[in-house]
């Protein structure tokens, strides 16, 4: 399946999901036009556990596949599917650690969702970053909300520190693996991450992969 390609030029993503089952794995296959297969087999699961049907059976393949196609899945599949991932280990896996991991995933990709939305759907294009107020940050602290502050952009190291605490997790089994890449992903996509992440010039304090 790694090496059989679906029908097809153009992915077409879907949106909602039909009643019958059947119709929904058909229109969910042309989300994956001139990809490998595995990766509509894998998203099959993920549907068929999400609807209850034999659960046990569906999770066992599913958990079974992260544990042998692991590294070929992360590369392969979006945020979009690497999310339903984590939601699936999420809801169904036995380990309470497991579970624990991969809600965090849905956390960090769902925050910057919902920013990144309030963003596109603002009036007008979003601003760039002041040179003026990034040079205020270095001097001073600006609030937020709550007490927290303005990250100092360019030396902060805030997120350097975050990233060092999540290392030893991005390294426990498929979850960890879907942890790091995601995180990777979110370095390099049109994000605050990634927009900080230009701005950066103290290079000890870095928070993204070599």
């Amino acid at each position: 399946m790694k090496m059989s390609l679906i029908d097809g030029d153009a992915p077409m993503q879907t949106r909602g999901s039909a009643k019958s089952l059947d119709a929904h794995l058909e229109n969910l296959r042309r989300e994956f036009a001139g990809q490998p297969e595995l990766l509509w087999h894998h998203a099959k699961l993920i549907v068929l556990l999400r609807r209850g049907v034999e659960t046990d059976k569906v999770l066992a393949q599913f958990e079974d596949l992260w544990e042998q196609e692991g590294a070929f899945l992360a590369g392969a599949l979006n945020l979009r599917w690497l999310v339903s991932a984590t939601d699936t280990f999420a809801d169904h896996s036995r380990d309470a650690e497991t579970r624990t991991l991969a809600t965090l995933v849905s956390l960090l990709v769902n925050t910057i969702k919902i920013y990144e939305t309030e963003r596109v759907l603002a009036d007008g294009a979003p601003s760039p970053l002041s040179p003026a107020k990034i040079e205020r940050v270095q001097d001073e602290l600006v609030p937020l909300f709550s007490g927290l502050s303005c990250f100092t952009v360019g030396t902060d190291d805030t997120l350097r520190n975050m990233r060092w605490r999540l290392d030893p997790l991005m390294e426990k089994g498929p979850v960890g693996l879907i942890l790091k890449t995601v995180f990777d992903r979110l370095q390099v996509e049109d994000t605050a991450y990634a927009r900080l992440k230009a701005q950066h010039h103290r290079e000890r304090t870095g928070w993204w992969s070599e």
